[in-house]
């Protein structure tokens, strides 16, 4: 009997001393080793898998490009009064007086808005519209009409060393506008040449190094003060030893009304078309704020340089939107890109629909 006790004893002896060993092996950080998976318990689409593989770090979503009703809230908000008072009461003569003053005042300028409303009287007078909501629709369909006209894609051809030059005045935002046009088609998988032509503001060569580096861009600059000519000339014959696809030209902002600096102008147009040179397009960046004086920069610009489409900036800070529509019905140029804000995604194409669904909201 004395013998069975101690047996017992023994075993409860061992069983604790094996639990207490198990837990000190468990608190110095021995990891649990599970029994190798079955065939059948295996994983699907990790045999590639390895042991220094680092974690996917989830990408951020892309970021949504501004739409026209969202950022013309100024523009709109010079029409609405107006617009209010129209729908009001049916179509009269107040109606067209009061048309008149509200397309004036969003700048689309005294000569095209009398163009807007001949036509949109003659629409009315054969359709017998008299209901107000009806003629700011037919309103619509006629500047959505006139803002289609011409051709609003930027033009590229395969094959050639492209140069897209960019005027205007001073402080329109050109140097920011090729920085971003620059990544965008360097994201569109173009590579690109950013040549610094503005040669006589300080800070322009080193504000368009900065975005040729945002871009994976390569950069000709030349020295301060220096020929923009030649420096357009030197970036194009890098661009075509390079293969590069596309040479965005900076320039200097001149006053429209300086006839040596348009000839300058026009020496660099001349040199960036010497092959292997190839420009496809003279882009006229406007500020939008500056309303009808913008209408005025377009025209001595299109006559010195063969502007080819229209870069609208700033058009989320305007009350004057309607310089869209001056350009257009005065010149025939269409406009290609606007700004709608700061951001690289900011800058988008053109859309008459939208923009006119925008204003007249």
């Amino acid at each position: 009997m004395e013998l069975v006790v101690v047996l017992v004893v023994a075993a409860v002896v061992l069983v604790a001393l094996g639990a207490f060993f198990v837990s000190r092996r468990s608190d110095r950080g021995v990891p649990y080793e599970p029994p190798a998976p079955t065939d059948e318990a295996a994983p699907t689409g990790t045999a590639t898998a390895t042991a220094t593989a680092t974690p996917t770090v989830e990408a951020p979503p892309a970021r949504r490009p501004p739409t026209f009703r969202e950022r013309l809230g100024k523009a709109r908000g010079t029409l609405g009064g107006y617009l209010s008072a129209i729908r009001s009461r049916k179509v009269d003569a107040q109606t067209w007086d009061e048309l008149e003053e509200a397309l004036i005042r969003a700048d689309v300028g005294v000569a095209s808005t009398q163009r807007i409303l001949d036509d949109l009287r003659a629409v009315a007078k054969d359709e017998g519209i008299s209901d107000p909501e009806d003629l700011l629709e037919r309103l619509g369909v006629e500047l959505k009409a006139l803002l289609a006209e011409g051709d609003r894609s930027l033009r590229y051809d395969e094959g050639e060393t492209n140069v897209w030059l960019f005027v205007g005045v001073n402080g329109v935002g050109k140097t920011t506008t090729i920085g971003k046009i620059g990544r965008q088609q360097a994201a569109a998988g173009r590579t690109v040449t950013m040549a610094a032509g503005d040669t006589f503001r300080a800070a322009a060569a080193e504000q368009l190094t900065t975005w040729a580096e945002r871009a994976g861009a390569d950069i000709v600059r030349g020295s301060e003060g220096g020929d923009p000519s030649a420096v357009i000339f030197d970036a194009v014959q890098a661009a075509a030893a390079r293969g590069s696809d596309l040479v965005l030209g900076d320039t200097a902002g001149r006053l429209h009304t300086k006839t040596n600096l348009m000839e300058e102008l026009r020496k660099v147009r001349r040199v960036a078309d010497r092959d292997p040179g190839h420009v496809t397009e003279v882009l006229l960046v406007l500020d939008a704020t500056t309303g009808q004086n913008g209408l005025t920069q377009a025209q001595q610009f299109t006559e010195a340089v063969d502007v080819t489409g229209v870069v609208l900036t700033k058009l989320d800070g305007s009350a004057k939107g309607g310089i869209a529509l001056a350009v257009q019905a005065t010149l025939g140029i269409p406009i290609k890109l606007v700004g709608l804000g700061e951001g690289v995604d900011d800058l988008v194409e053109f859309d008459p629909d939208e923009f006119v669904d925008a204003l007249l909201a």
